[in-house]
């Protein structure tokens, strides 16, 4: 059987009467939504219920499937040690899944777990499930860092597994959205978050997934979002399928977007392949990204893809201009996937005999060496867009008011702790955040005494 609806559902807390202790009636739509959709999911009797919550198990490079044949849980951190329940896991569905995984080359399995009680993402909606319905197992799933299309991709994993098995299923994404709708709200406010939850909740009621997978992460982060990649998750797992959108309900009361909305299956639809439409659309903006790039990117891209290739750095073209090869500077080289950061490294000052081998140098530093990430594969190759930052020499100043995030970057010095971060980046709107942030990459406290130095930067993309 295949899966039978999807859901979306919020997780605060506070919605428990345990722990609201009369507060959870200021979101009581979200509790009459939540009691509603509840209700719908005994009338299908799953089961099975997938449930993707942010609050499992996280990894930036892999999707966590909690292993085990039951978890328990409780609300102890919120002050509801009394509020408690135990779970059966499906665990030959969880073996059949990463089984599955793995043929589909998508990073993900039953592998690091570092906590075996239910997370909150998970417990509050089964609380509501629960009043209604007890007879069903369990599939319990984390998010992860890696990009919208690979969620996605997951989530038609998922779906192939459940049509194998022949489940009766149901699928859940936990997920609050924005964390900044109000400026006395717990996060403060972003003019980014009522904007964030205003498009996510029409796109829940227009069942328009393509909306999802295309959000820019940096416009997502500066919302504060919570459940989006939850939510992806269950778009792809339901890919090719018409569906019937409910938006059930949404609220921010409290500074954070609760929505609850329902996806009936009704039927096969090819034209909702989301996946297949968005890299179409990213083969096009990645196209005319390249057609535009000049000597200076074409170079770093030249490098890396030859070293990922042939494992040999790049020669220097015939072909290059005359600055490139005849004046030494400092360079970074700053990779992105689908609108999130793959790679960046640079030097301050130039260690080659030239801008032009500077760029191979750290082109393939930026893909091979970055610790923050796994090196570049060549399947990934025609996925990154680069750019590439000329610096000039930098100065000393004295006070942080010669900063300016537009214009300079800033290198703080404390003894061999050295810690670099470039102008005009997304995200960094004061010269206050600049510091901490380059304070932070030479681990440096800010109580430290330390030296700044600014510097300008010709950026190439």
């Amino acid at each position: 059987m295949p899966l039978k609806g999807a859901f979306i559902v919020p997780h605060p807390p506070i919605i428990l009467p345990e722990i609201g202790h009369g507060e959870e009636k200021k979101i009581q739509k979200t509790t009459d939504a939540y009691l509603e959709a509840a209700g719908r999911i005994s009338g299908i009797r799953p089961d099975t219920i997938i449930i993707t919550s942010p609050h499992s198990v996280l990894y930036s490079d892999y999707f966590h499937i909690s292993p085990g044949e039951k978890a328990k849980g409780d609300m102890r951190r919120f002050g509801a040690r009394h509020v408690s329940m135990e779970v059966e896991y499906d665990s030959e569905f969880v073996k059949a899944l990463s089984h599955e995984a793995e043929k589909d080359d998508i990073p993900a399995g039953t592998l690091g777990e570092r906590d075996s009680e239910l997370d909150h993402g998970t417990f509050i909606p089964l609380y509501f499930i629960n009043k209604f319905y007890k007879n069903y197992k369990l599939v319990r799933i984390g998010l992860s860092g890696l990009s919208h299309l690979d969620h996605y991709r997951f989530g038609k994993t998922i779906a192939k597994t459940i049509d194998e098995l022949g489940r009766n299923a149901v699928f859940i994404a936990s997920g609050d959205l924005s964390h900044k709708l109000l400026h006395e709200g717990p996060y403060g406010f972003a003019k980014e978050g009522p904007d964030f939850d205003r498009k996510v909740t029409e796109a829940m009621n227009n069942g328009d997934f393509l909306s999802f997978i295309s959000f820019e992460p940096s416009f997502c982060e500066s919302a504060a979002e919570c459940g989006l990649r939850s939510f992806i998750i269950m778009a792809g797992a339901l890919d090719g399928k018409d569906i019937k959108s409910e938006l059930l309900s949404y609220e921010g009361t409290f500074g954070v977007g609760y929505a609850v909305a329902a996806f009936e299956i009704t039927g096969n639809n090819e034209n909702r392949r989301f996946d297949l439409i968005y890299e179409k659309e990213q083969h096009k903006k990645l196209k005319d990204i390249k057609s535009a790039e000049d000597a200076y990117v074409k170079l770093a891209r030249l490098s890396l893809e030859t070293y990922v290739r042939t494992g040999k750095y790049t020669e220097l073209p015939d072909d290059l201009p005359e600055e490139m090869l005849n004046r030494k500077a400092g360079v970074f080289v700053s990779l992105k996937k689908h609108g999130q950061l793959r790679g960046c490294i640079g030097t301050i000052s130039a260690v080659t005999g030239s801008i032009a081998e500077e760029i191979i140098r750290n082109a393939v530093s930026a893909g091979t060496d970055d610790p923050r990430f796994p090196p570049v594969t060549e399947r990934e190759l025609d996925e990154l867009v680069y750019s590439v930052d000329v610096l000039a020499e930098p100065e000393p100043i004295s006070s942080i008011d010669e900063l300016d995030v537009k214009r300079y970057g800033v290198i703080v010095s404390k003894g061999y702790r050295r810690g670099l971060l470039l102008p005009n980046l997304e995200g960094v709107d004061t010269p206050g955040q600049q510091v901490a942030i380059a304070l932070q990459k030479a681990g440096i406290s800010p109580g430290e005494t330390y030296t700044m130095q600014r510097f300008e930067v010709v950026r190439h993309h």
